[in-house]
């Protein structure tokens, strides 16, 4: 006796997510359009919009607008139902202006670039330590940049302050600067501009010190975070705690999502552009990808250019054949993408070991 359940239609599912509200479609095997409908963004809501896609017929995949954003938690009770998720991107500006612009025709858009292979790419699982290291980095980086704030204000102050208190800190490095500052005493009369000065100036200087204490205590839970999630990341040469987090944020709790080496270059923005016309046969800089994990990149070769001598060897050999220092640390970025490549997806079990860098010449 044969199943109901194999006699059912394939259908594909598309979703544009929302704050508030989700709205979802479903397409058959040939792209035609069955049924939309608006769900809340709740639990219930959730469980609701893939039950009543499921009864449209056997649900292949689902593509999810912004699974990164409003689309996150959705996008995990898919997975953990067994359905399929599909990142998508929306729709470009051309598209919008023939089509035009509702949630039923991103939520039906959505659905036809799942059906049609434009859209692939697996979403980050974001329900492991990774994500947990990803969120105590957003507090990290903001604590960072107020307490860099709160000290160029101190500097800006500083510039135009009294000359009794510019003779007061004059000379003193940072740190003895902000522990004298928070020690001031401006008095009750804020009315003088010396009193007033003296108040803000102590107050910034506080809002310095207690920055620092909660990148500190930041810093203590992310380290362990960083080495359980991967140890063998933490072993390359120039990679710290801080690098290292910021690499694993990019790639996510799943980076065998990740095809390839050369995937995880395009995704750090890392990987040569061809850019070759007629005679003219060259590769231009990568200006797309994830821009922070560039940035961990390029912090990585700077400590090894000043302090690895491989790469200071690789750096002196490849001027003498006329590269310039940008060229050279493209090339030198593009070999560090591929050994962070190979400790993302390596087993906390092993190690691995850093290799020639003949691979890049």
């Amino acid at each position: 006796m044969t199943s109901m359940t194999h006699n059912r239609p394939e259908i594909t599912g598309g979703v544009d997510t929302h704050g508030l509200t989700h709205h979802a479609a479903v397409v058959d095997s040939v792209g035609r359009h069955l049924a939309d409908r608006e769900f809340p963004a709740t639990i219930r809501g959730y469980r609701d919009l893939l039950d009543w896609m499921r009864s449209h017929g056997r649900l292949a995949a689902v593509g999810v607008e912004g699974t990164g954003a409003y689309g996150a938690e959705l996008a995990r009770v898919l997975t953990a139902a067994g359905v399929t998720v599909i990142d998508v991107d929306r729709p470009d500006r051309k598209t919008r202006r023939l089509k035009g612009k509702s949630d039923p025709i991103d939520a039906y858009a959505a659905a036809a670039a799942v059906l049609s292979g434009r859209a692939a790419g697996i979403p980050k699982s974001r329900d492991g330590v990774v994500e947990a290291v990803r969120v105590l980095r957003i507090a990290r980086r903001s604590a960072v940049k107020a307490r860099t704030q709160a000290m160029n204000q101190i500097r800006g102050l500083l510039v135009s302050a009294p000359a009794m208190l510019r003779e007061q800190v004059a000379g003193l490095d940072r740190a003895a600067l902000i522990r004298t500052l928070a020690r001031l005493r401006p008095g009750d009369d804020l009315s003088r501009p010396l009193a007033a000065t003296r108040a803000a100036l102590r107050r910034l200087a506080r809002r310095h010190q207690a920055m620092d204490t909660e990148i500190t205590e930041l810093d203590a839970e992310l380290g362990p975070l960083v080495e359980q999630a991967a140890p063998a990341l933490l072993d390359l040469f120039g990679v710290g705690a801080e690098t290292a987090g910021q690499l694993l944020a990019s790639a996510g709790d799943n980076p065998e999502r990740m095809r390839s080496e050369g995937a995880f270059a395009h995704l750090a923005g890392v990987a040569p552009i061809p850019a070759s016309s007629g005679r003219t046969h060259r590769h231009r800089l990568n200006r797309g990808g994830d821009r922070a994990a560039n940035n961990a990149l390029y912090r990585i070769v700077l400590t090894r250019m000043r302090f690895d001598e491989r790469t200071r060897a690789y750096v002196e050999r490849r001027t003498k054949e006329g590269l310039s220092k940008p060229e050279i640390m493209r090339c030198l970025k593009r070999f560090v993408a591929r050994e962070v490549y190979r400790a993302l997806t390596t087993k906390s079990t092993e190690r691995i070991t850093q290799t020639d860098l003949a691979p890049i010449a």
